[in-house]
């Protein structure tokens, strides 16, 4: 059975990225990654994808006059590479309704928090801010509203008196590299499928759950 052609789209270092391209090296794997396209020419992710012999390139935002261009000159870019899933890593762009529409149910997202929990930025210091005593991650499908996707997959993680931002952070970073694996394999393999709003997991509704 063929693997699904994976493109990875990031900003930044890329830590998720890696974890991905190490669990393509599993025999077991559903996916492999073809490319990966950053939107800022500093991006260490870059670096990692070629070390990993993967093709990379950038694709520079600041080089477009509005957001219109860039989703257009993105987009034109991904259908030339055809992949399967589109996957963000780090991708810290908020495209818009079109481009969103063209690619739907075959975007992924994930994001440091328990959705609805605290969408978009800041989230570890609003946990804390909240009294909350646990936190976590999702991975969700890619919508026009900003983390707003039906949900794929989350891992929680306690807080504990005491926790920074940074602390808080760190350890929901650990969950990411356990959780979005797992999920990009259930979506690469037809587990995981999005139905009219919603994640189907084998047939029924609901997505992974892990414990951090």
């Amino acid at each position: 059975m063929s693997k699904a052609r994976v493109l990875v789209l990031i900003s930044g270092g890329g830590s998720n990225l890696q974890t991905l391209i190490d669990a393509s090296h599993s025999d077991d794997c559903a996916y492999e990654i073809v490319h990966v396209i950053s939107n800022r020419p500093d991006a260490y992710g870059l670096t990692r994808a070629e070390q990993a012999g993967i093709a990379a390139r950038c694709l520079d935002h600041k080089g477009f006059k509005d957001r219109s261009l860039f989703d257009a000159a993105l987009a034109q870019m991904i259908d030339e590479i055809s992949p399967d899933l589109i996957v963000y890593a780090g991708f810290m762009r908020i495209m818009g309704a079109d481009f969103v529409s063209r690619y739907e149910g075959r975007m992924i997202n994930i994001h440091p928090s328990l959705l609805p929990n605290f969408p978009g930025l800041h989230t570890h210091a609003r946990a804390l801010e909240a009294g909350l005593t646990i936190h976590g991650c999702s991975v969700h499908w890619v919508t026009a509203g900003v983390d707003e996707g039906a949900i794929i997959g989350q891992a929680a993680v306690p807080i504990v008196p005491g926790d920074t931002p940074d602390d808080l952070a760190a350890r929901v970073l650990v969950q990411e590299h356990r959780l979005y694996p797992a999920c990009v394999q259930a979506v690469a393999s037809g587990r995981a499928k999005l139905v009219e709003g919603r994640t189907m997991l084998d047939g029924k509704p609901g997505g992974l759950a892990l414990l951090g």
